[in-house]
């Protein structure tokens, strides 16, 4: 899980992670946490939208219309955020709204912003994503591929920038996402409780060590998250320079036809993941072991399932034969 939501704050693109799990395995407590490690980002200042002012393209209406009025738009560093979407969240909580009156009174639009603004290049997080309603998830969903979100209501129209790492969990036995949702998020991962005992032990005793001095817990983990979070900055920066040669894209496409996947979502998102694990190994060219290392990720929750089969099971030696193939 933590290397899944590493992976994306290295790649947006991927296209965010779905966590599977039962209750009380820790798995928002991970995703929260994972906001101590995200790198501070180059915002447009006063901007609402976080814009990225090296990036004109994606800018929101505001500040294309500064630029277009010759104003030089002033920069300033803040931290990605995440972002709750609590399960009741309606349609204008998530996208926004606009002031109908505003607009016909006075002629300006007037958004109200919603939770996909208040996302924009930081997480969305989703708590039980399955519970909620279809339409809702359609919209992230929807944002969070084509990186943009348009309100229209009576013929005006406001859009702004939508760029989010979409990251939801769920507990199964609550209930089910549509495959076609499914299969629009990048990564999976499948979270169960630690059977070890020493380990469960090791987990209250940490538990408890926060509750007891929470600044002093934090203290001692300063250096390691610092740490990471360079790692993860440096990874961001080697990406653009990472390839991926025909061999590895020809093993890509057996493991995905070998399981039996639909389309070719999982094709392009193995090839994203193991760019960026790549990047976060320290190499410019992606290894079979990069591969090896994402391929369950990215697959998990593509896999066909079964007449009353609870439980998706990963074939991890059929795809570990196909990566030891030689020529």
């Amino acid at each position: 899980m933590k290397l899944g939501l590493i992976l994306n704050v290295i790649d947006p693109k991927i296209g965010g992670v779905l966590v599977f799990g039962e209750k009380g395995t820790g798995k928002s407590t991970a995703v929260r946490a994972i906001a101590n490690l995200l790198p501070e980002i180059d915002v447009v200042k006063e901007c609402p939208f976080h814009c990225n002012p090296r990036d004109q393209g994606s800018l929101c209406e505001n500040c294309r219309t500064k630029i277009n009025d010759g104003e030089t738009l002033l920069i300033g560093k803040d931290k990605m955020r995440v972002v709750d979407l609590p399960v009741s969240a309606t349609e204008d909580r998530v996208v926004g709204s606009l002031d109908i009156e505003e607009a016909i009174q006075h002629g300006k639009k007037k958004f109200d912003l919603g939770v996909l603004a208040q996302a924009n290049r930081g997480i969305l997080y989703v708590d039980e994503i399955n519970l909620l309603d279809d339409h809702i998830v359609d919209l992230l969903l929807d944002s969070a591929a084509m990186g943009v979100n348009t309100v229209e209501r009576e013929g005006i129209s406001f859009s702004h920038p939508a760029q989010f790492i979409l990251v939801g969990t769920m507990n199964p036995e609550e209930g089910e996402l549509r495959p076609q949702l499914l299969d629009r998020f990048g990564f999976s991962v499948d979270i169960k409780g630690i059977k070890d005992p020493e380990k469960r032990i090791a987990i209250v005793k940490r538990r408890g060590a926060f509750e007891a001095d929470p600044h002093g817990f934090l203290h001692e983990y300063h250096d390691a998250e610092m740490e990471l979070s360079d790692r993860i900055v440096t990874a961001r920066n080697m990406l653009p320079r990472v390839t991926i040669d025909d061999e590895l894209l020809l093993i890509n496409a057996k493991i995905a036809i070998a399981l039996e996947v639909d389309g070719h979502r999982g094709d392009l998102t193995l090839m994203k993941g193991a760019r960026a694990m790549a990047a976060f190994e320290g190499h410019e060219q992606v290894e079979k072991e990069d591969i090896r290392k994402v391929v369950e990720m990215v697959f998990l929750h593509r896999l066909k399932s079964l007449p009353f089969e609870t439980t998706k099971k990963f074939n991890m030696d059929k795809v570990n034969a196909i990566i030891d193939e030689t020529e």
